[in-house]
Order: C-alpha cells, then structure tokens, then sequence
C-alpha cells in the first residue's frame, strides 16, 4: 500500500510514478511522527525510493488521571468527568474529531493507489497531513495531562496498558499469518528486531516494525520519554523554546547528515537495555528523576545520530512541541510567536537536506501539507464547544485501532482480490466499499475486545497506585493535582498510523 512519507530503504523519486499491478502481496512494508514519509512503511531513509511499500518517517489518551495515552475514550463516554470538569466533554469533541480526520486521511493514503489509483492527490500528501495532525493533537493533550495529574507512575502505567495490547496483537497475527504475506524485508532476521519491538523505538534505532504503521510509534515513544523528565526536572513548561530548539535541530541536522550516524544492530540492543532498567526506576520510584533524565537524553541522541532520518525525527518532535506550546497560549501561560517559527523551520528543513529527494518534500507539496494540517487543528480550536459530526467522534475513538490494523488488514484484502488498479471503475468503487467495511469493522472489534478492557484494566491498576503512597521523593511534582481529570485521560495518545510513498510502476504491494 502506498504511505504518506518515505521508508528509509526507500529510493528517492521527485514525481509521481504511476502505479502498477502489485506483487502477491509481498513482504510488509513507520515511526508518526509525523509523523510518521514516502509511501514506504517506514520512515524515509536516505536514497531509497518512496514508492517501496514502507511507510516514511514522517513517519493515543490516558485517564487524566493516569498516564495519559493509555486510554482512548470518547469524549462522549466521559460524562463522569463532568462533575470535575463541567464542560470538559464537548470541548474536548473536537480532539477525537481530529483524530478520527487524521486516521481517514492515513487510510485514503495507503487505501487510493491500490484501488482508486486515479483520486488520489498529489499537491499535497494525504499520509502526511494525517500524521501531522496525530503528533499536534498528541503535543496539545499528553504534557498537559501530566502535568494535571503530576503521578509519572500512572501515567506509564496507563501507557503501557493503551498502547501495547493491541500493537503486541498486531505483532502476533502477520507473524502468524507470515506463510502467507511474509513479513517485510525491513524487518532484521535477529535479536535486534526483537529489541526494538520490546520500547517500540523502531524507527529511532533504524529498525522496520513488522507492521508498517509502527514506525510513528517512535516518536511517541521518544515525545513520552522527554516530557517525564522535563516534568520531574520542572522544565516542562518550555514548550515554545523546545519546539523552535527542534526546528532548528531539523534544519541543521538536515545539513549535516545523510542517515544514521549510530549504525548497526547495537543501538537497538542498548536502548533496550537502558528503556527497562530505566523505565522501571521512574515506574518503582527509585532514581526516579535520574532514571527519566538517562531516558530522556537517550530518546534524543537515537533520535539525532541512530534515525533513519534525522532530521525528520527532529522535525516531528519540534512539531510535538509546538502542540504543547499552543495548549500554553491557549491557558495564558505562553506566547504564540515560537509556533509560528517553529512551523517556518519545519517548511524549509528539507528544502536543502542531504536526505530528500521524495515527492512529498518538494517544496510546493511539503508547504501545503503543512499549511492544512495546521489549519485543520486551528479549525477544530475554533470549533470547540460546538457539537461535532458524531462520526468523526467515533473515528478518532477507534483511531488507535484504525491506525495498526488497516495496513495489514489491506495487503490481506489485496491478496485475495488481486489488482484492482486496472479494473473497471464500477468493480474498483465497489472493492473500495468493502474494504472500508472491513476495515472499519475490524477496527471496531479490536477496540471494543481488545483496548477497552486493557484501557479499563489500567484504569484499575493505576488507581491502585495512586492509593498509594509512591517510592521515591520526586514520586509526584509539587503543586501538581493528584486527583483523576477524567478528562484529559481519556483525550491523549492517538498514535499516527505509519504513512507510506507513492505506489510506482512496479511497486509490490507492501
């Protein structure tokens, strides 16, 4: 399927090629950001044509309460809140409206050039909007929920109980399914493909996910690490100055180097290492602070010197901090002005980068791109307190779910069907049809049976926790609410679904 940004083991190509009949599906073709590129499974890397079937690196919301991502319910569901946060609900609509705008955008981009070849645009990337839009909802809710509830151990706990449920299911069932779509050649036949998988810092170690839209997981992951130690450090609220430090990072990396730096299959065992022993120091609450600050500048030398595209990550990051720094604003405590750099920088750090070359990064398509994503999210602002189509509410419900499975789920379809892109335009109207149709059931089974009761599981753990007084001094940050926002929680981590590059003349269906 074709992906919004380039897989790094994708080769450049500036214009559109046009698609041809796909290889039985082959081998599965990341990180999100922003992210999660080309229309490779993966992010971008250096030199490699966007048409492969990966996703480029361009390239979910946890009970305010507790961690932030882990929990994805809608708006609607959160009634209870509203005797803490009385118009919380329907202000809050508009950011499960963007997630589920963000989700169809992702699903039109991998779902037209391998059925509907002829509707899909290419004055600006529809993978790469969607993506966008994912990091600047996940930049606005989680740091501030956080924040809100000031417990680092609820937080992870909620994260780790919305995220990896159902990213593990996904795991398991295209290597169980590998017979007959074999896993994509990204992915390492070796212990580091294991590791990777193990922090879900795939792409940051320049390791392809076995499902393409994992590599937006990355930056996540990475955004997730940094803002618990700028918490426990009480340098979380420089939003505006970090996202223009990243701009900046994006443009100059972009200058200087041409892939990964930190190459091989080391960074992936090291990292995993370190995220265990880290992670369970911030979550037992010994070393808590010192463990989240190793975590975090670790996140940010993968992210530079171990990416498949650097300046990429640094460019999703900066996008990630952005969102934040327009939450600021919005409560008085920050000023625009950073946003509006931040976004100049981001335009024009691959205007001169080493690693280009992708049609979606020339100049007129990468503005674009970046203009609507930036004007969706100001659109929903504008709309908050309105009543929101109840569709796209429930889409950006099911989004994390939409997110994982459609890939999969469409190179499956294709295999069966066979290519459509030559087919008559009735038979293409109506395999499209179905296809949404499976997808969007699929995406509802797996979020009803799957991520709601692990979300509601980690509800009860973390509430547990919060019982209970946490190990550590730096347990909870001074003057930061304990209590459940019920709110927020439920509002943040949708993860960007890997994007992938434009479909060209014989690009197997990836």
């Amino acid at each position: 399927m074709s992906a919004a940004a380039p897989h790094p083991d994708a080769t450049p190509s500036r214009a559109p090629a046009a698609a041809s009949a796909p290889a039985s599906a082959p081998a599965p073709a990341s990180a999100s950001a922003a992210a999660q590129t080309p229309v490779t499974g993966q992010a971008p890397v250096t030199g490699q044509a966007p048409v492969t079937g990966q996703a480029p690196v361009t390239g979910q919301a946890p009970d305010t309460g507790q961690a932030p991502v882990a929990e994805q319910t809608s708006v609607a569901e959160q009634a209870p809140a509203a005797a803490k946060a009385p118009a919380a609900g329907p202000r809050l609509a508009w950011l499960d409206a963007l997630r589920g705008i963000g989700a169809l955008a992702v699903v039109a981009e991998h779902l037209l050039p391998w059925f509907l070849p002829g509707l899909r645009p290419y004055w600006f990337n529809l993978g790469v909007y969607g993506i966008l839009v994912f990091f600047l909802v996940s930049g606005y809710i989680i740091p501030t929920s956080l924040e809100r509830h000031g417990d680092v151990r609820a937080f992870w706990i909620s994260r780790f109980f919305r995220l990896y449920p159902l990213y593990l299911g996904v795991i398991v069932a295209v290597l169980a399914l590998s017979w007959w779509v074999p896993v994509r050649e990204a992915v390492p036949r070796d212990g580091s493909a294991v590791a990777a998988h193990a922090t879900m810092l795939l792409d940051v170690v320049s390791v392809g996910g076995v499902a393409d839209t994992m590599w937006t997981l990355s930056y996540e992951m990475v955004f997730y690490l940094l803002v618990t130690a700028l918490f426990l450090t009480r340098g979380h609220d420089r939003s505006g100055l970090l996202s223009m430090l990243f701009a900046v990072a994006a443009v100059v990396v972009g200058l200087i180097v041409s892939g990964a730096v930190l190459k091989g299959t080391w960074p992936a065992y090291v990292s995993c290492a370190v995220f265990v022993v880290g992670l369970t120091g911030v979550v037992a609450g010994r070393l808590r602070t010192a463990s989240a600050c190793v975590l975090g500048v670790m996140a940010v030398v993968l992210l530079l010197m171990s990416s498949r595209v650097p300046w990429l990550g640094a460019a999703v990051l900066a996008v990630m901090f952005a969102g934040t720094a327009v939450h600021r604003w919005e409560r008085g405590t920050g000023r625009l002005w950073p946003v509006a750099v931040t976004a100049v920088l981001v335009g024009i750090a691959p205007l001169w980068a080493i690693e280009s070359g992708w049609w979606w990064v020339q100049a007129d398509v990468w503005f674009t791109t970046i203009a609507l994503a930036g004007a969706t999210f100001a659109g929903g602002m504008a709309l908050r307190g309105r009543r929101l189509p109840r569709v796209l509410v429930w889409f950006g419900l099911i989004s994390y779910s939409l997110y994982l499975v459609h890939h999969p789920v469409l190179k499956y379809f294709v295999q069966v069907s066979g290519d459509l892109r030559r087919a008559e335009a009735p038979y293409q109207v109506a395999m499209t049809a179905l296809a949404l149709a499976l997808l969007v059931g699929v995406s509802a089974l797996t979020y009803r049976y799957v991520e709601r009761p692990m979300q509601d599981l980690g509800r009860r753990i973390s509430r547990r926790y919060r019982d209970r007084p946490q190990g550590g001094a730096d347990a909870r940050v001074a003057g930061q609410g304990a209590g459940d926002d019920g709110v927020l929680g439920e509002q943040e981590g949708q993860v960007p679904d890997r994007v992938r590059d434009h479909v060209g003349q014989g690009d197997a269906l990836r």
